[in-house]
């Protein structure tokens, strides 16, 4: 599992040469939903509300990073870790 990010137990991941459109994964505990990156907001599944806004926050504070890292999987390139919250 390609984990991007990491923080307050949120795990970032997105799988290369998936379909469109572009998109990660946010998973906590037993909650999993896929995440769009232009726009963000949620394609699929469910998050606690807390996380979900969180989720969607910090997604649009790093959209450019995930769109790279989005065109990188397309390509079957590695992908580069977004560092977590301080």
């Amino acid at each position: 599992m390609p984990r991007i990010c990491e923080f307050n137990g949120i795990v970032i991941v997105m799988y290369r040469r998936e379909n469109d459109p572009p998109h990660f994964h946010a998973i906590y505990g037993e909650y999993q939903a896929l995440v769009g990156i232009d726009p963000i907001r949620v394609i699929k599944g469910r998050l606690p509300g807390r996380v979900r806004a969180v989720v969607l926050a910090r997604a649009e504070s790093h959209q450019d990073e995930l769109s790279a890292n989005w065109r990188r999987g397309q390509q079957r390139e590695s992908f580069v870790r977004i560092a977590p919250p301080r």
